[in-house]
């Protein structure tokens, strides 16, 4: 049950009633297209007047086409509706310390642009990076009805100002995105925590029917974005879901957020690179060589897919670490599904039993949930960004 905030509520008024049916029309289109108004009527309960005055406002908005002629043994014959999906835009950012990727996709989220830089250090630099790319592709695209841009962050953004606080494998602290983006390209822009975004794209475009389902990126960094109840959970400020910063070993290394044994810091991308250099670095009267050339993380990946033991036993070593992690959500939240991001899921053959075998060991409940990795081909972090932007016309409107 949902308590009315008698301090802070909107009544229900004949638009709010109107942008409901709508909402509703749009979503039935997209399950159930193509579809006549007829089917739609049923569907939905909606008279066939009031119907038939929704669609061809989408008709008009460019949401929703009319397409083929259906066939009835009787009667008017009924004109098929479907999204609009060649021509509704959404462009989508995935920020990330060394590289930003961006793309422009459908309805479905099937990218016809895909670009990616390098990631400025300085924000502002950033920014007028960004703002020159984008706009350089609406205009190369005038055909395309532009719905607004998605941007998923490193970092926690805050409700109330929609700035981002801080990302710190970014070092970006109290930067407003949304606002000079908006008046460089012209379009809404919606910030959100990429792992709250990867949660979101699971219920727009996952396979997953559940109500309490966790999404945990693992990069650089480590996210989690929570949806219960089929609610995103973000707190009051937009802060819920650093898990990533959540203390698992005590007095252990420190964590550029500044705090000490951050989960992030044993089962990052970066942990498993540190656990590969410590096993391998050379040594020179018992202590290792300064000057060591660092891999990525791509390089342990394949190194272990090519069966590198001390490669192998720095992903086993990440994969424990991840385990204890999700213990920690699995004991407190009792998600149906934790959904895993990144790419380290193509070492999941030798990383996924160790994760649940440490889940089994420290987990005391017996809310075992469902642990799926996501193909890193799909994009779920992308896909995320889309997400954001479409939840704002099919998802129910906020009333308190």
């Amino acid at each position: 049950m949902r308590k009315i905030d008698l301090t802070n509520f909107q009544v229900a008024t004949s638009e709010t009633a109107r942008d409901i049916n709508r909402r509703v029309m749009l979503n039935l289109i997209r399950q159930h297209q193509p579809i006549s108004r007829a089917d739609l009527a049923r569907h939905s309960g909606l008279q066939r007047s009031t119907v038939s005055v929704i669609a061809e406002q989408l008709i008009k908005e460019r949401w929703v086409t009319e397409g083929a002629i259906g066939h009835v043994p009787r009667g008017r014959r009924p004109r098929f509706l479907h999204l609009n999906k060649e021509r509704i835009g959404v462009i989508g950012v995935v920020i990330r310390p060394a590289q930003t990727i961006w793309g422009v996709a459908n309805l479905n989220a099937h990218f016809s642009v895909q670009e990616s830089f390098p990631t400025p250090k300085d924000p502002e630099q950033f920014i007028e990076t960004l703002c020159q790319r984008l706009s350089h592709v609406v205009k190369a695209h005038p055909e395309i009805s532009y719905e607004g841009i998605g941007i998923g962050l490193p970092g926690r953004v805050d409700l109330a100002t929609q700035k981002l606080v801080f990302a710190p494998n970014l070092s970006w602290r109290g930067v407003d995105l949304k606002t000079p983006l908006e008046r460089a390209i012209g379009l809404p822009v919606e910030l959100e925590n990429a792992a709250n975004a990867c949660a979101l794209a699971e219920v727009w475009f996952g396979h997953h029917s559940v109500s309490n389902l966790v999404a945990v990126t693992v990069s650089e960094g480590i996210g989690a974005g929570i949806l219960m109840n089929g609610q995103l959970v973000r707190g009051t400020s937009g802060a819920a879901g650093e898990f990533g910063h959540v203390t698992i070993v005590e007095g252990g290394q420190q964590c550029q957020c500044g705090n000490h044994g951050c989960w992030e810091i044993y089962a990052s991308n970066s942990a498993a690179v540190r656990f590969y250099m410590q096993a391998t670095a050379p040594q020179r009267n018992g202590k290792p060589l300064d000057k060591v050339m660092s891999p990525t993380f791509e390089d342990v990946l394949r190194l272990a897919e090519q069966g590198a033991p001390k490669a192998v036993e720095a992903l086993q070593q990440m994969a424990h670490y991840i385990g204890i992690g999700l213990a920690l959500l699995v004991t407190g939240l009792a998600p149906d599904v934790i959904v895993i991001v990144g790419e380290v899921t193509r070492a999941w053959s030798q990383i996924g039993p160790i994760i649940e075998q440490t889940i089994r060991q420290r987990s005391l409940t017996h809310a075992i949930p469902h642990i799926v990795p996501t193909d890193p081909a799909s994009q779920p972090r992308l896909r995320g960004t889309i997400a954001l932007v479409l939840q704002k016309h099919f998802s129910a409107p906020e009333i308190a």
